[in-house]
């Protein structure tokens, strides 16, 4: 019921009510965590959404408002250094105290800072300097993650679709369609596959990704130390392996495997020959990408709960194996954040008493 994500210089993690955000200041290389509720994303008329199958989309649209949440927070924290926005003292002061007057951060211990929420009433020195490259950092995150998503789907589903229809002939007979839709869809899913780790492989030339890499292993090695019931200590969290079933990029892997056996049923044969073949092609997998995210989350809560099994190590072994290049070995700085965010969730997730089972927030918090 744990999960996180990195973030820049940072990790947010979540438990099944609440989540947090550890990130360190470049400036003075102090810890600033910020803890909230987890919001409801699904009203009660629409609880069905929660049902196996249906959750799975369910699970990356929370991730996904969630993720842009704690990528702006870290972003702001890091423009806040590099404009002087949080520099005066006596602006901390305020902010600190007045977060600690609302109960909303954590207390200042161990060289951790509360945070400063938005519904905290800046100093207003503090106040005038931060807002507008909050603001402005709010609005390019937004515009990046629209963009970004939508090369994401050309690059991982418009193109290898439309390789392999280049791919296929366009002369068979209607009575082989069925062969035509089995192996378009395996060329697809082998061209999807390669575009994927070239993707990886690239990325990961890239110094600030390397960055993001290591505190997303980070965050692996504080999940599995409170998985193995260890407590949340340095070493303890080092010693812990930085790989996790549960890792967004093991469902990635099982997304694009799953897509294979899915995308059979798109009717091959009828594109080729029809009217708006590229355009027919690019909404059926858009239609499909939620089956596809359903039945792939399914998998990985099964094989999650699972993971002592041999049949299901071997099933996640992929997914588990591209991890080594998605996530980086940390250094004890980075272990130290990871500790503070999961510290921070755990710790207000006990004091607020048992979890409701009912809660929706589980499809999210299952994904680390």
């Amino acid at each position: 019921m744990y999960g996180g994500q990195a973030v820049i210089e940072g990790v947010m993690m979540r438990s099944p009510r609440f989540f947090s955000i550890a990130c360190r200041r470049r400036s003075d290389q102090q810890i600033v965590v910020k803890l909230e509720p987890v919001e409801q994303i699904v009203p009660p008329f629409l609880a069905f959404l929660r049902k196996p199958f249906l959750r799975g989309t369910l699970a990356l649209i929370d991730a996904m408002a969630m993720g842009i949440k704690a990528l702006t927070y870290s972003a702001n924290i890091q423009m806040e250094d590099e404009t002087g926005a949080a520099s005066a003292p006596e602006d901390r002061k305020a902010a600190s105290a007045a977060n600690l007057a609302l109960g909303e951060g954590v207390a200042e211990r161990d060289g951790i800072r509360p945070a400063r929420h938005g519904s905290a009433p800046l100093a207003p020195a503090a106040a005038a300097k931060a807002a507008a490259p909050q603001s402005i950092n709010g609005i390019a995150i937004g515009a990046t993650t629209v963009i970004s998503l939508l090369l994401g789907y050309a690059l991982f589903w418009v193109i290898p679709g439309a390789l392999t229809d280049q791919i296929l002939p366009h002369h068979h007979a209607t009575q082989h369609a069925w062969r035509l839709q089995i192996g378009g869809s395996l060329i697809e899913g082998a061209i999807r596959l390669v575009v994927f780790f070239v993707y990886l492989a690239l990325i990961a030339r890239l110094a600030h990704v390397q960055r993001v890499f290591e505190y997303h292993g980070a965050e692996h090695k504080a999940i599995n130390t409170l998985e193995a019931g260890q407590d949340l200590t340095l070493d303890n969290v080092r010693a812990a392996s930085r790989i996790h079933p549960r890792c967004g990029t093991n469902f990635i892997f099982i997304v694009l495997t799953t897509a294979i056996f899915v995308f059979t049923i798109i009717p091959r044969h009828a594109i080729s020959e029809g009217v708006g073949p590229a355009l027919t092609s690019v909404l059926l997998r858009l239609l499909l990408l939620p089956v596809v995210a359903g039945v792939s989350f399914e998998i990985l809560k099964f094989a999650g709960s699972h993971r002592d099994k041999a049949w299901a190590q071997a099933m996640i072994a992929p997914g588990l194996w591209t991890q080594y290049i998605t996530t980086r070995v940390p250094d004890d700085s980075q272990l130290e954040v990871s500790i503070a965010s999961l510290k921070s969730v755990w710790d207000k997730e006990h004091e607020s008493g048992p979890a409701s089972k009912s809660s929706d927030a589980e499809p999210a918090a299952e994904v680390a």
